[in-house]
C-alpha cells in the first residue's frame, strides 16, 4: 500500500514537471518576442537623436500640478495697480473706521496680516473655521470624546461544511468519518458608561447537523441570551476619571470629554486673539493711510510754497534785480525739486514696514513710512477688497485730540481679568489639573467586579409555531421555558509590580502643571509691565501733541514773517527756504503725533483686554441646530414644576457643650 502511494506521488511529480517545462518554454518565447520589439523601439529612438529612457526620465521628472475637484476663484482678472504713471481720473471712497472694520470682518475667512504668513506658513494662519475644526476633530473633539460611551452593535453569521477523518472514535461522537453542516449566528450590544462600568447583551444561535451516532437529534439548534456587567472598582473607575481620560487606558493620554471641552475653549480663546490682532492690524492700516494723506497734503503745500518762491526769484533774475542771483535761483529750484521728490514718494509710497503688531508694542507702534498708494493697497488687502477697482480709499475719521485719562487701578483690574491670553493660560492650567487628577488613578490596581447571566435552549428545530409539548422540539421554546439558566459572579485583579509607568505619569503631570502655573504667573507680570508702558505712553503722546501743535504754530508765524520780509527785501532767501522746510516738517510731525496719540489709546485698550469692546465688536456662538432646540424643549417639558414647601418649625434648644 505504501509502495502504491509512492508510485502515485512520483507520477504526479513527473506530470507537474512536464507542465512546468512547457510553461517555462512558452514564457521564454514570449520574452524573446518582447525583447526584440523593445530593441526595435530603442533603435528608432537612437536614430531620432534621443535615448532609450528619455521618455521615462521626462515623465518621472515632470512637475505635476493637481486638478482640484472644486476650482477656487482666482484673481486673474485683477486690474493694474495705481502708480505715478497712470493719469486716469480717480474717484475717492470715504471710509470710516467702523465701516472699515465691518468690511474686514465680512470679507475675512482668513485673518490676514502684512507679513506674508499665509504664504510662508499656511498652517500657522488663523481662520474663522479654527474653533469648528477643533470641536469636530474626529480624534480629540467633543463628539469624539462622547462617542466613547455610545452603545455599539456587532453581529456575525457563518455557515460551514466539515468533512474530516478522525483517528479516535471518541472525538467523532462514535464515528471516525465526521460529516457536519454547522452555522453560527452571534449578535451583541455593548455599552460603556462614564462611571467605569460596561454592559453587554449577547444572543448566540448555533446549528449543528452531523452523522455522530451519539446525538439525540441528527440536526440540533442551540440558542442562548447572555447578560454581562463589569464594573471597575479601582483603576478605571469613577466619573471624574472617565470624563478626563476617556477610552484611553494609557497613562499620559487623556481624551475625555472634559479635556475635549477645555481644548475647545482654548481654541475659542485662540480665535478671539486672532480676531483681536486682525482688528488691530486693520486699525493700523487705517491710520497709516490717514497719515499718508495728511503727510501728502503737507508735502504738496510745501512744494507749492517752494514753487512760488522759485518763481519770484526767477522773476527777479529775469529783471536783473537784487535777490535774483544765479546761486539763489538754483537754491530755490533745488528746494522745489526736493519737495517734489517728497510728494512723489509720499504719493506712491515705498515698500517698507509700516505700523504692525509687535513692532515695539503688542498692538503696534506707529511708523510713518508708507505712502498713499502703498498704504491704500495694504488696507485693501487687509479688509478683503480688490487691489484695484478704480477708486481710492480715503479715511474720514479724525484721531482724538482730547485728553483721555485712564484710572490705573481699574485698568490693572481689567488687564488681569479680561486679557484673553490669561484666560487661555488658565484653561491650560485647568487642563493640567484634570490630567493630574486622572494620572493618580493609574497608581491603583485593576480590580473589576464581573457578573454574568445566561439562559439556554436546545431543540430539534429553531422555532415551532405549534409549541409541541416536547420541551426539546424547538430551541426557543426550550429557552423560554427557563429550565437551563446559568450565572457567574466574581472579580478580576491585576497590577504591575513597581508600577513605574503610573508613577512616571503622576510626576509628569505634576511637572506640566507646575510649568503652566509658572507661565501664568509670568504672563500676569508681563501684562502689568505692558499696561504700565501703555499708560505712560498715552500721557507722553498727548503731551507731544500739545508741544508739536505749538511748534507748528510757531513755524507758520515764522514763514509768514520771513515771507513778508523777503518781499520787502529785508530777509535773505535762505532763511525763507529754511522756514518753509521747518513748516513742512512741523505739519507732518503734527499729524504724526496725532496718529501716535490715537494709537496709544488703542494700545491701552489692547493691553487692558478691551479692544474688541472699544471698536464695537462682539463675539457670539452661532445658532443651535434644529435638533438641539427640539431636544432642549423636550427636556424642559420633563421637568417637574417646583412646589411650595411650607417653612419648617424650629424649636430652640440648648446646645450641649
Amino acid at each position: 500500500m505504501d509502495l502504491g502511494r509512492s508510485r502515485d506521488g512520483q507520477a504526479i511529480r513527473s506530470a507537474g514537471s512536464a507542465c512546468f517545462g512547457a510553461t517555462l518554454v512558452a514564457f521564454c518565447a514570449a520574452g524573446i518576442l518582447q525583447i526584440s520589439g523593445c530593441a526595435r523601439s530603442a533603435a528608432d529612438i537612437v536614430q531620432t537623436g534621443g535615448t532609450a529612457d528619455s521618455p521615462y526620465v521626462e515623465a518621472a521628472t515632470r512637475v505635476e500640478y493637481p486638478e482640484l475637484d472644486e476650482p477656487i476663484p482666482s484673481d486673474h482678472s485683477a486690474r493694474r495697480p495705481l502708480s505715478l504713471t497712470l493719469d486716469d481720473p480717480l474717484q475717492y471712497e470715504d471710509m470710516t473706521l467702523e465701516r472699515t472694520v465691518q468690511v474686514a470682518l465680512q470679507n475675512s475667512k482668513i485673518f490676514r496680516d502684512l507679513g506674508g504668513l499665509v504664504l510662508r506658513s499656511p498652517a500657522g494662519t488663523r481662520s474663522t473655521m479654527d474653533p469648528a475644526v477643533v470641536e469636530t476633530d474626529p480624534r480629540f473633539g467633543i463628539q469624539a470624546a462622547m462617542s466613547n460611551f455610545d452603545a455599539t452593535f456587532a453581529t456575525s453569521l457563518f455557515y460551514e461544511n466539515n468533512d474530516r477523518a478522525l483517528n479516535n472514535v471518541f472525538f467523532g461522537g462514535g464515528t471516525r468519518i465526521l460529516r457536519q453542516h454547522a452555522a453560527v449566528f452571534q449578535s451583541e450590544i455593548n455599552k460603556r458608561t462614564p462611571y467605569g462600568s460596561e454592559y453587554s447583551v449577547r444572543h448566540n444561535v448555533k446549528y449543528d447537523e452531523n452523522n455522530a451516532p451519539g446525538n439525540a437529534f441528527y440536526s440540533a439548534w442551540e440558542a442562548n441570551f447572555e447578560l454581562e456587567y463589569r464594573q471597575s472598582l479601582l483603576k478605571g473607575g469613577g466619573l471624574d476619571f472617565n470624563r478626563i481620560a476617556g477610552a484611553s487606558r494609557i497613562p499620559g493620554v487623556y481624551t475625555g470629554v472634559l479635556i475635549a471641552r477645555a481644548n475647545a475653549d482654548i481654541s475659542l480663546a485662540d480665535f478671539e486673539l486672532a480676531c483681536r490682532d486682525f482688528i488691530s492690524e486693520v486699525e493700523n492700516g487705517y491710520w497709516d493711510l490717514y497719515y499718508a494723506y495728511r503727510d501728502l497734503d503737507a508735502k504738496i503745500a510745501a512744494r507749492n510754497s517752494a514753487l512760488e518762491t522759485w518763481r519770484r526769484v526767477a522773476a527777479l533774475q529775469e529783471k536783473g534785480r537784487v535777490g535774483g542771483e544765479a546761486d539763489k535761483e538754483a537754491e530755490a529750484r533745488e528746494q522745489f525739486y526736493r519737495f517734489q521728490e517728497d510728494v512723489e514718494n509720499t504719493l506712491a509710497g515705498r515698500l517698507t514696514d509700516g505700523t504692525r503688531a509687535n513692532n515695539g508694542t503688542a498692538g503696534g507702534t506707529f511708523r510713518p513710512t508708507a505712502g498713499v498708494q502703498v498704504a491704500e493697497r495694504r488696507l485693501r488687502y487687509l479688509i478683503g477688497l480688490p487691489v484695484t477697482d478704480g477708486s481710492l480709499l480715503r479715511p474720514v475719521d479724525e484721531p482724538p485730540r482730547a485728553m483721555i485719562v485712564f484710572d490705573w487701578d481699574m485698568s490693572l483690574s481689567e488687564g488681569l481679568t479680561k486679557r484673553t491670553e490669561l484666560r487661555r493660560q488658565k484653561w491650560l492650567v485647568k487642563r493640567r489639573e484634570m490630567e493630574l487628577l486622572a494620572s493618580r488613578n493609574y497608581l491603583l490596581p485593576q480590580l473589576d467586579a464581573v457578573a454574568q447571566y445566561r439562559i439556554r435552549g436546545l431543540g430539534d428545530d429553531l422555532l415551532d409555531p405549534q409549541r409541541s409539548p416536547d420541551p426539546f422540539n424547538s430551541a426557543y421554546q426550550n429557552l423560554t421555558g427557563g429550565d437551563y439558566q446559568e450565572w457567574q459572579f466574581g472579580g478580576e485583579l491585576s497590577f504591575p509590580f513597581g508600577n513605574r509607568q503610573g508613577h512616571a505619569a503622576v510626576r509628569n503631570a505634576e511637572f506640566l502643571l507646575a510649568r503652566e502655573q509658572a507661565v501664568l504667573h509670568e504672563q500676569e507680570k508681563r501684562v502689568v509691565h505692558d499696561l504700565s508702558n501703555a499708560m505712560a505712553d498715552t500721557e507722553r503722546a498727548f503731551r507731544v501733541v500739545q508741544t508739536v501743535y505749538n511748534r507748528r504754530s510757531a513755524a507758520k508765524d515764522r514763514v509768514s514773517a520771513l515771507q513778508a520780509a523777503f518781499e520787502a527785501d529785508k530777509a535773505p532767501l535762505n532763511l525763507v527756504l529754511d522756514a518753509q522746510r521747518r513748516l513742512a516738517a512741523a505739519d507732518s510731525h503734527y499729524y504724526d503725533a496725532l496718529v501716535d496719540y490715537g494709537l496709544s489709546i488703542r494700545n491701552m485698550h489692547f493691553e487692558k483686554g478691551t479692544l474688541l469692546e472699544y471698536v464695537g465688536v462682539a463675539l457670539a456662538e452661532g445658532p443651535w441646530p434644529e435638533i438641539a432646540i427640539e431636544d432642549g424643549r423636550e427636556r424642559q417639558s420633563l421637568r417637574v414644576p417646583a412646589r411650595f414647601s411650607p417653612p419648617q418649625r424650629t424649636i430652640a434648644t440648648p446646645v450641649p457643650q
